[in-house]
């Protein structure tokens, strides 16, 4: 299985694995009991996604992808932390992933809430502050490049969530120069279940 090993086929696995999950044909592969006794022993994830912790963006579910397939990192909005930084360079360092997405989404209500933020000034006194905060400079580039809409600003903060890991994990820099490992920002529609590619970083 190539796409285990070389970046871009494993994109390209995932997203036949969405077509499947899009058009209602999936395939459900690795979810018997053989596949349970086998990671028993180990997993060896081919991919790992950062996602937000949205209950309407089931990762597995909308890649058609079984267990032990992807490493999967939540959190509102899909922003990052120190240990999200951490678990994603385990995932590359120690798992052997070949690739990371970066998974923003439609009707995001963490993107929304740092918009009003920034549009309105209303920031969260709580601790949804710290997403808003986080969320921030995707607004500012989105609003830089002209993309005043949700749609433009989610599709920012997948592309400049994606760059600010590839400059804070050495290993991510490093793979990237190599060929082994590719970093994918892509944005997924409620609306038709697809994920689209919003910026690719492929090495060699």
């Amino acid at each position: 299985m190539p796409y285990r090993t070389v970046p871009r086929q494993a994109w390209d696995h995932l997203i036949a694995g969405n077509e499947r999950f899009a058009t209602d044909s999936p395939q459900r592969p690795n979810a018997s009991h053989d596949r349970r006794e086998e990671l028993r022993k180990g997993q060896a994830p081919f991919a790992a996604v950062l996602a937000c912790s949205d209950s309407r963006v089931p990762v597995e579910l909308l890649f058609d992808a079984g267990l032990g397939d992807l490493f999967v990192v939540r959190t509102a909005g899909g922003t990052v932390d120190a240990a999200v930084s951490g678990s994603l360079q385990f995932a590359v360092k120690s798992l052997g992933v070949s690739l990371i997405v970066v998974l923003s989404h439609e009707s995001c209500g963490a993107v929304a809430a740092a918009m009003n933020s920034f549009q309105k000034g209303n920031i969260p006194k709580d601790l949804q502050r710290v997403f808003v905060e986080k969320i921030a400079p995707s607004v500012i580039q989105a609003k830089s490049e002209g993309h005043l809409d949700p749609a433009g600003v989610e599709a920012t903060h997948a592309k400049v969530t994606a760059e600010h890991i590839i400059a804070r994990i050495p290993e991510l820099a490093e793979g990237l120069v190599s060929g082994d490992v590719g970093v994918v920002a892509a944005r997924y529609r409620l609306e038709d279940g697809r994920v689209t590619s919003v910026e690719e970083h492929f090495g060699i």
